[in-house]
C-alpha cells in the first residue's frame, strides 16, 4: 500500500448533481467489486465497469483504488460515528437504564457493520494506512471514549472501580468485538450476538468493582 497520502485523495470534489452520481456509483460498484473478488482483483478496469463509466472518467474522481478504498472507509467511519449519537447531553443522570444504553451503541455499531462482511474484511485487513485516516480513526475513538467517560460518570446504574479505564473498555470491546465478529467468517444470529454482547457490558458496568486481596 503508498504511503504518500497525496495519492489516496480524491482527484476533485464534484460541484454539479451529475457528477456526484457518477462519484456514488464509482463508490457503489467500487464496493460490490471488492466485495466479490477481493482488493488485489479488484481492479480499477473492473470498478470502472462495473460504475459503467470509462477508465478515464473514473480516474478523473481517484488516482487509484486506494484512493477509492480510503474513501469507502472514510464514510464507515463517519456512518459509524453519526449512528453513535454522541452530541446527545450525557452530564445529567440519563432516565434510561445502561443495559438500554449499552444496547444502543452496540446496535449502531452492528448496523454500520451488516450490510456486506466481505467487503468489511477487505477493508480492514487490506485497507490503506493513510495518514489522515489514521488520524481521523484517532480523533473519532477519542471522542467516543470521552462521551462514555461522561455518560458512565453520571448513570446512576454504573459500578466501576475506574471510570475513565471502563470507559476504554467499553469502547475498545463494542469496536473491536462487532468488527472482527460481523467481519469473521459464516453467518452469525446477529440478534443473539446483540444481546450476549449488551448483557456482558452490562453485568461489567453495574457489578461493581472486585475487592483487592492479598497474595
Amino acid at each position: 500500500m503508498p504511503s504518500d497520502s497525496r495519492g489516496l485523495r480524491p482527484r476533485k470534489q464534484p460541484r454539479q448533481v451529475r457528477a456526484e452520481l457518477t462519484r456514488e456509483r464509482i463508490l457503489d460498484a467500487a464496493a460490490h467489486v471488492f466485495a466479490e473478488y477481493g482488493y488485489a482483483a479488484g481492479t480499477t478496469n473492473r470498478i470502472a465497469e462495473r460504475a459503467r463509466v470509462s477508465i478515464g472518467s473514473l480516474y478523473q474522481y481517484y488516482p487509484n483504488k486506494d484512493a477509492i478504498l480510503v474513501e469507502l472507509l472514510t464514510r464507515h467511519l463517519d456512518a459509524g460515528m453519526a449512528g453513535m449519537s454522541l452530541d446527545q447531553d450525557v452530564d445529567q443522570p440519563l432516565p434510561e437504564p445502561i443495559e438500554a444504553v449499552m444496547r444502543r451503541h452496540v446496535r449502531s455499531a452492528i448496523e454500520n457493520h451488516r450490510d456486506d462482511p466481505q467487503l468489511l474484511r477487505v477493508m480492514i485487513e487490506q485497507g490503506p494506512r493513510a495518514p489522515e485516516l489514521l488520524e481521523r480513526v484517532a480523533r473519532n475513538e477519542l471522542r467516543y471514549i470521552a462521551y462514555t467517560r461522561r455518560l458512565l460518570r453520571n448513570h446512576p446504574d454504573v459500578r466501576v472501580g475506574d471510570v475513565d479505564v471502563a470507559a476504554r473498555l467499553v469502547v475498545s470491546t463494542v469496536e473491536m468485538v462487532v468488527h472482527r465478529t460481523m467481519a469473521g467468517p459464516g453467518p452469525i444470529d446477529t440478534a443473539r450476538f446483540e444481546d450476549e454482547l449488551v448483557s456482558m457490558l452490562t453485568r461489567y458496568l453495574t457489578g461493581g468493582p472486585v475487592a483487592a486481596t492479598d497474595n
